[in-house]
Order: structure tokens, then sequence, then C-alpha cells
């Protein structure tokens, strides 16, 4: 489905950009267009196609604050102008590959490693679903909408982001769970996240219809998630006492667990905890009767092997296609991001790698935070940060080998988990960025707002992976927990995206911050995710809590609907 999705935008904008190559043969006055754009990098297409590298190198309006890579420069000046459409075309490939860097590292290290941390803290499902696992799940759209708001023009971005994002949830991936096993959904905890994010969404829509917003309502805003995980919490506690009450213990222990079957528990955190159980069960039965010690060397090459070779041999052509293309990737991140699993018996301690990691973790935390700015600082002028970090791993490194041994992980071993979580965030944050400054420059060159492409590709990209999860839980039968991540996931996602990227942007400029609103593209989105929640809201009860097959296809309908009425609002069909 995700395939089929991005190959379809691609040949729509490779079409599009075919079109907009051909205008570029008309000549217009190139000095008299280069000063009459009043900075504003956005008019580069109103360039003549020969003076666009050079209008983007001398408009301050073009250069970037954020990002490794200047995109606007790449479109316009790698390339003769002939191939501009050719260059576009690479970058949307690397798009593809921003969003499986963010998908790999969000799933595969950032989300384990708030969950052993979670563990170590002693934190509830309840606590950990709606605090670091929900932070987890919803990296992507966090980081991607911190980066946006850094810029007042790719603030739109965010707002396109976490609102399509919102829509896509809402409808295509829980029609999807109603379709693939309809069951009855948990009242109250249905009704809770619902209302809460209708309360965050017309939230959102005033500081919208404002165009600004000022520190306290930003901390209200953020407060808002507070009273949410508190009602989460003060809930679960009050039917949990009435089940204990109701139940004697003999019955109590015949049940299944409460995060599957209490309906007011809080089940967000379904991707990064499903299957911990089963997965070391898997393990054991596959582990040798005599005792088998391997090399410091065995561990390392072990440990730096992605591929399970029982998974392998089960999975279809296309997954081990994809499989194969994205190891190299999988294994450079393994040797900078240590991750701890409290499910398995050793908590995944792999000495020589973890002491590996203290060398270059530390390295990739310097090299990527603010998109490497800290690369080439020098200590007094003199000394460069990052020998300075890599002396200092090479010598805790040391240490730790010296100290530990292969078999046994050490007390100090769940730091490493925090080591993870944080290294995996700063390359999250960087690709965000990366992701952010791509978008903004395809929005430029094919005259799209950034409203269009955050409720697109942006929205897709941060949600398909949800999608897939989601409807895997589904078809497991646990068809509530995968309504209740659809719904309880994209709290988190709204207030924390604006809020925190609010908050970043206010302490950088210390002023409120400005939203620009891309017309009435910004209302159509609103309204339409507004209206779904409300419908939601309505219908739902009214069916007494069952979703069945035909509001499946009601959400479909809906979402292809508000897609055709955006796209036809953009393109200027649709204006007041």
């Amino acid at each position: 489905m995700s395939a089929g999705v991005y190959l379809s935008v691609l040949l729509v904008i490779s079409c599009h950009l075919q079109r907009v190559a051909s205008g570029w043969a008309s000549n217009t006055t190139r000095a008299g267009m280069i000063q009459n754009t009043d900075n504003e990098c956005d008019h580069v297409m109103n360039v003549s196609a020969a003076d666009r590298c050079t209008f983007v190198k001398t408009t301050p309006d073009c250069s970037i604050e954020d990002g490794f890579i200047n995109y606007l420069r790449v479109a316009f000046c790698l390339l003769p102008p002939y191939l501009t459409p050719l260059t576009v075309t690479l970058c949307i490939i690397w798009l593809l590959f921003l969003f499986v860097i963010l998908g790999l590292t969000a799933s595969k290290f950032f989300c384990p490693n708030l969950s052993a941390i979670s563990t170590s803290l002693h934190l509830t499902h309840n606590v950990a679903g709606v605090t670091f696992l929900a932070l987890g799940n919803g990296a992507p759209d966090i980081f991607s909408a911190i980066a946006a708001f850094s810029n007042p023009h790719t603030a739109g971005l965010a707002v396109g982001a976490l609102f399509g994002a919102g829509i896509f949830v809402t409808t295509v991936v829980a029609g999807s769970v109603a379709l693939v096993k309809p069951f009855a959904v948990a009242s109250r905890p249905f009704l809770r996240d619902v209302t809460f994010y209708m309360v965050a969404v017309y939230w959102t829509f005033f500081m919208l219809y404002r165009g600004t917003t000022t520190m306290k309502e930003t901390f209200g805003y953020l407060g808002l998630y507070v009273v949410y995980v508190l009602t989460v919490i003060i809930s679960a506690y009050i039917y949990n006492r009435q089940k204990h009450s109701m139940n004697s213990s003999v019955h109590s222990v015949t049940h299944i667990p409460a995060e599957f079957d209490s309906s007011d528990s809080s089940d967000y955190d379904a991707p990064c905890l499903n299957g911990g159980i089963i997965q070391q069960e898997y393990e054991s039965e596959y582990r040798p009767l005599l005792p088998y010690s391997e090399s410091t060397s065995q561990i390392l090459l072990s440990s730096l092997n992605p591929v399970d070779n029982r998974k392998w041999r089960r999975k279809p052509w296309s997954w081990r296609v994809f499989k194969v293309l994205k190891t190299p990737l999988e294994v450079l991140l393994l040797l900078c991001i240590p991750v701890v699993d409290p499910d398995k018996e050793d908590r995944n301690w792999r000495r020589p790698l973890n002491c590996l990691h203290l060398v270059t973790a530390p390295l990739v935390c310097v090299l990527t935070f603010q998109s490497g700015k800290y690369g080439d600082y020098m200590i007094q002028g003199q000394f460069p940060l990052w020998l300075l970090t890599l002396l200092l791993g090479l010598f805790l490194s040391a240490i730790v080998f010296c100290t530990t041994t292969n078999d046994r992980p050490p007390k100090y071993h769940p730091l490493f988990a925090l080591l993870g979580f944080v290294v995996s965030a700063g390359l999250i944050s960087a690709a965000a960025s990366e992701v952010v400054s791509l978008l903004h420059m395809l929005g430029v060159v094919l005259s799209l707002s950034n409203t269009v492409l955050g409720l697109t590709l942006l929205a897709w990209g941060n949600s398909i992976g949800d999608c897939f999860s989601d409807i895997t839980i589904a078809r497991q039968g646990y068809p509530r927990m995968a309504i209740s991540a659809c719904f309880g996931g994209i709290i988190f996602n709204m207030l924390f995206g604006v809020g925190l990227g609010c908050l970043v942007q206010m302490l950088k400029t210390h002023s409120d911050v400005e939203f620009e609103v891309d017309g009435l593209l910004t209302w159509v989105l609103a309204g339409s995710l507004g209206l779904s929640l409300v419908l939601s809201f309505v219908i739902v009860p009214l069916c007494r809590f069952h979703m069945n097959r035909a509001y499946g296809i009601f959400l479909l309908i809906f979402y292809v609907i508000f897609l055709l009425i955006a796209l036809l609002t953009e393109l200027g069909k649709i204006h007041m």
C-alpha cells in the first residue's frame, strides 16, 4: 500500500514537473524580476530558468537555518536548468529514504529504549502508554512539527501534517480496523479520547484564526495533555478498583491481563510493547541445551546482523527485497545507537558493541545536534569539539570493556537506554529537519502550498507505519487496542507537536508565534478534521459502540472526499 501511494505521488509530480519545465523556456527580463521579488524565495519560479541559481544564492530568504543541505540550491544549481526535473525527482527519492530513516530509528531504537526507560522506572502500562511510549510512537510527527515551526514560512507544513495525519488516522486507519475486524469499541475510553481530541483541534483552530499565540496560551495548550494523562490514570484506577471489588481473586487469575482487556486501559504503546513476552518464549524455544559461549568478535558480528534467518524464511519476497535495501542503514544505526531490551534475559547486553557505542553515540550527537552546527566548533578556537568527544568516548569505552564480561550486563546497563534515547532523538530531529527543508523546496518548485505538502506527503509518511501496525494488531484479535492507538496517539502528537513547536520558537525569538495561514485550504483542513470527530462522536454511540464494516467504508469514503476537496481548493477550483 505505501509503495503504491508513493509511486502514484511520484508519477503525478513527475508529470507536473514536465509541464513546469515546458514553461521555463519563456524568457523574462532578468535583472528586473530579481529586483522586484522583495527577497521572497517563493518567487524564484517567476525568474527565468537561467537566473534561478543566481536568485537562490543572492536572496537571503533562500538561505537555510536548519538542515544539512540547501535543497533550493540543489534544485536550481546542481544540474543545468533543463535537467531540473531530474534533480527534483532524485530529491523525491531522497525524501522517501528520509522517511525510512525516521521509521527505522523510531521503531527499532527510539521506541524500545523508551520502553526500557519506563520499565526501569516501574511505570504502569497506563502511565507509560500516554507518556514515554506515546512519545516513541509519535516521534516523527513531533520532531517534524518542531522543525517546521522553526520558520514561519514552513509552519504550514506542521499544521498540514498534524491535521492531515489526524484525518488520515481517524478515517483511513480506523476504517481499515473496522473492515478487518468489526468489534464493539470500549465506550468510556472512546468518548474520552474523542472529546479531548476535539478540544485540542478546536483550540488549534482558534489559534490559527487569531494568527498568533502567547506563552501563557502555549503552556495552557501543553497543560491540556497533562489533564488528559491524569484523566487516563484516574479512570483506570477507578475501573480497576471496581473490577477488583466485583471479581474474586480466583476469577481474576483466569482473566485476560488488564492491558488487553480493560476498557479503560491505555494501549497506545502497542507498537512498542506488543510481542515482548511472545518473542521471549520464541527465543527460549531455540535456546541451545548445552552451554555455549561466543567470542568477543563473534558477539560483535552477530549483533550487527539485522537479518533473522528464521524470519527471513517465513516472509514473502517483497519483504525480503525491502529488507535488503534497508539493511545497510540498519547496520549503521546499530553501530551508533544502543538498545536495551528488558524482555530478554541479558537485556540485549552486547559488550563489544556497547563499548563501541560509547565512542560512536556521542560523536553522532555532536554531529547531528542543530543540524551539525557543532561539528566544526573549536574550543577556545584551538581544539575541535568532536575530537574531545572522541577521546572521552575512547576513555569510557576502555573502562567499560575492562570492567565487564560478555555474559553478564553491568548494573548501570539501563543507562545505555538513556544514551540510545538521546542519540535516536537527535537522529530523528535531524531527519525531520531535512524532510521539512525538502518539502519546502518541493512546494516552491511545484507552486504548492506547504499545507498541501503537509497533509499529503508528510502526513502519509509519518502515519503509514501506524496504519500497518494498527491493522496488524486488529488482525491478531485486539481491535480495541488498535482503535485506542488511533485516537489516543494523535492527541499526544497534536498537543506536543504544536505546543513544543511554538514553545521552542518563542524561546528562540523571545516573542509570540505568528501563523501564516494558507487561505481557505487551512480552514477546509481544520473543518474536515473537526467534522470527522463530531461524526464519530455521534454515529458510534448511535450504533451502540459497534464499529462494523459499513462504518469502516463510510470513514474511507469521507477521507477520499476530503482529499478531493482539499486538492480542488489548492488548484483554485473551490474558492470563497
